[in-house]
C-alpha cells in the first residue's frame, strides 16, 4: 500500500472532519471547522493528511510555538487503521518538526481514549511526569 503524506488543503476539510467524527475525536466543546480555521490562520505547515489512492485516510494537526510541538487530531479512518498510516503521519510530522529546530513533541490523550496508548509507546512516546491543565477561553459549543 502506497501512503502519501502532504500538507492539508482546503478541499480536504470535509473528509478530515468526517474522519475526526468517525474516530470519536469531536466533542461538544470543540467545533472541528473552527479548529481548522484557527489552524489555517496559524499556518498549515504541520497540518498533514494521509492519502491512499488519492483518498484521504487520516490526518494529524501539529503546532509549534518555539519550545515544543504539539499533536492534535491524529486520526485514521477506522477501515484504514492498523495499516501504518498513523505511523507515516507521525514520521512526517516528526521530520518536519526536526527541520524547524523543534526539540520535542508533546501530545495529550483523553483518559477515555485508552486504546491508543500502546500505539504511541510503540513509536517512542513515553509518559512525562507532568499534569495537564486547561482553561477554555472560547466555548465553541455555545456559539
Amino acid at each position: 500500500m502506497d501512503v502519501k503524506i502532504r500538507t492539508f488543503e482546503e478541499p480536504d476539510r470535509a473528509a478530515v472532519v468526517q474522519i475526526w467524527h468517525d474516530c470519536g475525536l469531536v466533542y461538544p466543546q470543540n467545533d472541528p471547522d473552527r479548529d481548522i480555521d484557527r489552524k489555517i490562520a496559524d499556518g498549515v505547515e504541520l497540518f498533514l493528511v494521509a492519502l491512499v489512492d488519492d483518498r484521504i485516510t487520516g490526518s494529524a494537526m501539529g503546532g509549534y510555538e518555539g519550545h515544543r510541538a504539539w499533536v492534535n487530531y491524529l486520526a485514521v479512518a477506522p477501515q484504514w487503521q492498523g495499516m501504518g498510516i498513523a505511523r507515516a503521519l507521525m514520521n512526517e510530522l516528526e521530520q518536519r518538526c526536526h527541520r524547524i529546530g523543534c526539540p520535542k513533541i508533546n501530545l495529550q490523550i483523553r483518559m477515555t481514549n485508552t486504546h491508543v496508548m500502546e500505539f504511541y509507546r510503540r513509536i517512542g512516546f513515553v509518559e512525562d511526569e507532568v499534569r495537564c491543565m486547561g482553561k477554555r477561553l472560547v466555548d465553541d459549543a455555545a456559539q
